[in-house]
C-alpha cells in the first residue's frame, strides 16, 4: 500500500514507520510540514499533533489537534482515501465505563481537543478513529515527563536506584498496551471499510505499583519506592483509572 504517515518523528509514529516500511511504500511527514498532494495514496495514518496531556495552550491544541486534522480529513475525502486518526482514552475522563458509545467527559485541554476533533469528524464516511489507551515501548526518549511509567520507572531505577510514585498509586490503574500490539491491531484495519470509533487497549489494567514491580523484575534491581504528593497542577486533570472496553474491537476484527 502507499501510505502517508503524519507524526513520523513522534513515539508512535517512529514505531509505525519502522514496522510498516518493509511491506508498504510509506512516506512520513512531521506535523509542521505542508500536507503533500494525496494523489496516488491508498491510506493516510494521522498520529501527528500535540500529544502532551499537560499542554494548556488551547489555541495551539485547536490548531494542531483539531484544525489540521479536519483539513486532512477533507483532503482525504476529496481523493477518496481512507484516513486513520489517533484519538485518546483521555476523552472518557474520570468515567468507570470505557465504551465507544459512552458520553465523553474530557478533564484536560488535551483530552478536550481530542473530543472536539472526534465531533468534527463524525460526518465523514472515510475516517477510522482509534482511542489509544496508555501506550508504551521504544522511542520514548524525547517525551521526558510525558513518557510512559515503564520508561520513566526503568530510567529512575537504573540511574537513581529507586522509583518515585505519587501517594495512593496502588489505586491508580491504567490499561497499558505495548506500541507493537497497537500497531498490529491498527494494521488489521487497512483493508476494512468500516468507519467509526474504536478503543485500542488490552481490556485489562494494572496499578503503577504493579508496573514498578515489573520493571524491578525486568532490570534485576531491587525495588525501592519514594512516595511523593501529587502536585495540584496535575491532580486537577488526572485520570485515575482506564480500562478499554474491547467488545467492538473484537467484534470488528473477529477475535
Amino acid at each position: 500500500m502507499n501510505i502517508l504517515l503524519t507524526g513520523c518523528r513522534g513515539f508512535i509514529g517512529q514505531n509505525m514507520f519502522d514496522a510498516w516500511k518493509h511491506e508498504h511504500n510509506i512516506i512520513g511527514i512531521d506535523i509542521d510540514e505542508e500536507i503533500p498532494s494525496l494523489y496516488g495514496y491508498d491510506l493516510v495514518v494521522h498520529v501527528g499533533g500535540i500529544s502532551s496531556t499537560t499542554e494548556r495552550d488551547v489555541t495551539k491544541l485547536l490548531y494542531y489537534n483539531v484544525d489540521y486534522t479536519i483539513k486532512l480529513a477533507k483532503f482525504c475525502s476529496n481523493y477518496g482515501i481512507k484516513l486513520q486518526v489517533a484519538s485518546s482514552a483521555g476523552v472518557y475522563g474520570d468515567s468507570q465505563s470505557f465504551k465507544e458509545t459512552d458520553s465523553v467527559n474530557p478533564l484536560s485541554p488535551y483530552a478536550w481537543s481530542k473530543a472536539v476533533m472526534e465531533h468534527h469528524l463524525n460526518g465523514f464516511d472515510n475516517v477510522q478513529i482509534f482511542r489509544y489507551f496508555n501506550v508504551y515501548g521504544p522511542h520514548e526518549e524525547h517525551k521526558q515527563n510525558q513518557a510512559s511509567p515503564y520508561f520513566k520507572f526503568r530510567k529512575q531505577l537504573i540511574e537513581q536506584g529507586h522509583i518515585t510514585l505519587f501517594e495512593n498509586s496502588f489505586k491508580y490503574k491504567r490499561d497499558f498496551i505495548h506500541v507493537n500490539n497497537l500497531i498490529n491491531i491498527q494494521e488489521k484495519f487497512f483493508h476494512l471499510d468500516q468507519v467509526g470509533i474504536w478503543n485500542i487497549g488490552t481490556g485489562t489494567n494494572k496499578s503503577f505499583y504493579d508496573v514498578a514491580y515489573e520493571v524491578s523484575i525486568e532490570t534485576g534491581i531491587p525495588l525501592k519506592v519514594e512516595v511523593i504528593k501529587m502536585p495540584e497542577s496535575i491532580a486537577k486533570y488526572y485520570q485515575p483509572y482506564t480500562l478499554a472496553d474491547t467488545t467492538k474491537l473484537r467484534e470488528t476484527l473477529n477475535f
